[in-house]
């Protein structure tokens, strides 16, 4: 490290020649903290961080069949499984960020949070080994204390690495790989579970168990991400003197009692809307099998196209709107071609392929447009809060939707459930149009096109740095009006402060 140090700081003014056996070499740009690929090494790391974490995720929706046959358990307790997920979240939210900040730091915090999702994933496959469904539905709370937070970790490292117009690129290639974490596991976990079944020749939980075990390699590659990423981060944090990565979040719940209507509309917005996405995505498969006749390869192949599609297109529609603006209009019609896509799968037998596709364009045109927004309406200072309390409810919202979700179908059929995806997303576009009335009526600027909103702001601007010049001319002012001390007031000063009494004059 000594070496590192000085081949960094060593003097830039040297002879470009052989010089001295003694004198400092540069390091190798990957090698480099301030070269780009070193930088690109630790993007990788970053990306790959939660790579294990989303795979594991959709486990159970990539093995509904399997579970529910092999762990004999009904759709409500199979839905439990991510009921169990989303339940410690609701309260973490508010606290992932100061735990990263005051607690454990960024490198050890990350670490941390990789080990209980590998734990987590292990116990949820012992669970399966041993036939015992209640440590499964452990295992995923384990698993959901280190998944989330690890999601605030993933995003504050990025932050400590990469600013400006670089962290819009990085957010959405982190997100793009979250979503081909979560293709892969679709695609492939069906298909290991036969070659385990075959290898061990007959099916039940041992053959589940040991499947899930399998899938639980990629929390450790993860976990290995995190290890060396911490290694990096340390090494960089002492070759370059920078500080440690912090969230920045600031949580205060009292801040509640100041939301706005329309911050109170984009959560109702972000419940209704994702309550008909991940549970449907959780049954998904097994929908297509029994409506469309689907084979279970082709069953999980369309039930992963919403990820699929959101890979490269989030980058794109954040880079959209991000360049037009108009958010709620986005929203709107996010919301609108997601409700016409359940209304085509609950109703028609067109080819589902259609109606899924359209869903992974919405999903991804939608988290682009909605989560930016409260940053509009919300002061900084309460951002941290803001968003903590967005994915608390949003949390709340998935654990109870999913059991209701499969009360729904063990009791009624997928029509049905079908109808109540539709249902939470008729609720979700009224939020929509009362957002756009509420703005609209309030002089808010959630529908500025994105050149008003940069003509506005630098009008801001200069109006704040004109009031900056005005105060500290009238501190000036007042400074020179201010009678100046003489010789016998700062001496009687002096003298009060060593306790001496004081000369009358």
């Amino acid at each position: 490290m000594a070496e590192e140090e000085r081949a960094l700081l060593g003097s830039a003014g040297g002879d470009g020649g052989g010089g001295s056996p003694g004198s400092p070499r540069a390091l190798p740009a990957v090698c480099d903290p301030r070269r780009l690929p070193h930088r690109l090494l630790v993007l990788a790391l970053m990306c790959f961080l939660g790579f294990g974490g989303y795979f594991c995720y959709d486990n159970p929706a990539a093995l509904q069949t399997q579970v529910q046959r092999d762990m004999m358990v009904n759709t409500a307790q199979f839905m439990a499984l991510y009921a169990w997920y989303s339940w410690p979240n609701v309260v973490l939210c508010f606290f992932g960020g100061f735990l990263i900040d005051r607690v454990f730091g960024i490198r050890l915090g990350t670490i941390i949070f990789s080990v209980l999702v590998c734990v987590g994933q292990v116990i949820f496959a012992l669970g399966a080994l041993l036939n015992t469904f209640w440590v499964m539905d452990m295992g995923r709370f384990i698993f959901g204390i280190g998944g989330e937070s690890l999601a605030v970790a993933q995003n504050t490292y990025a932050v400590s690495w990469f600013k400006g117009k670089e962290l819009n690129l990085v957010f959405g290639l982190q997100l793009s790989m979250a979503r081909i974490g979560s293709t892969v596991n679709m695609n492939i976990m069906d298909w290991m579970y036969s070659r385990v079944r075959d290898l061990l020749g007959y099916t039940g939980p041992s053959t589940l168990g040991l499947t899930l075990m399998i899938g639980g390699v990629t929390c450790l590659f993860s976990l290995t991400c995190a290890l060396i990423l911490a290694y990096l981060d340390k090494r960089a944090e002492k070759l370059l003197c920078k500080e440690q990565g912090k969230t920045g979040e600031v949580i205060k719940l009292t801040d509640v009692k100041d939301f706005s209507l329309s911050l109170w509309l984009i959560f109702v917005i972000c419940v209704c809307y994702y309550a008909a996405i991940f549970p449907f995505i959780g049954l998904g498969k097994v929908f297509f099998i029994e409506k469309f006749k689907f084979s279970s390869e082709e069953a999980s192949a369309i039930n992963s196209i919403v990820y699929i599609i959101s890979a490269p297109t989030s980058p794109v529609f954040g880079l959209l709107v991000d360049k037009l603006g108009k958010n709620i209009i986005w929203v709107l019609c996010a919301v609108i071609t997601t409700l016409a896509s359940h209304i085509m799968l609950a109703f028609t037998f067109w080819n589902p392929w259609i109606a899924m596709c359209l869903l992974g364009v919405a999903y991804s045109l939608l988290a682009c447009a909605l989560w930016p927004m409260v940053a509009f309406v919300v002061p900084e200072h309460q951002l941290g809060t803001a968003y903590g309390f967005m994915q608390s409810i949003q949390n709340l919202g998935l654990a109870i939707i999913a059991i209701a979700a499969g009360m729904i179908l063990d009791t009624r059929g997928y029509l049905f459930l079908e109808v109540f995806f539709s249902a939470c997303v008729c609720l979700s576009l009224i939020a929509v149009v009362m957002l756009y009335f509420v703005n609209h009526l309030t002089g808010g600027d959630l529908n500025w096109s994105a050149k008003k909103r940069e003509k506005l702001q630098k009008v801001a601007a200069t109006e704040m740095e004109e009031q900056e010049r005005l105060r500290r001319q009238n501190e000036d002012d007042l400074a020179k009006l201010r009678p100046k001390a003489d010789d016998f007031s700062l001496r009687n000063k002096y003298l009060s402060k060593l306790g001496a009494q004081m000369l009358v004059t």
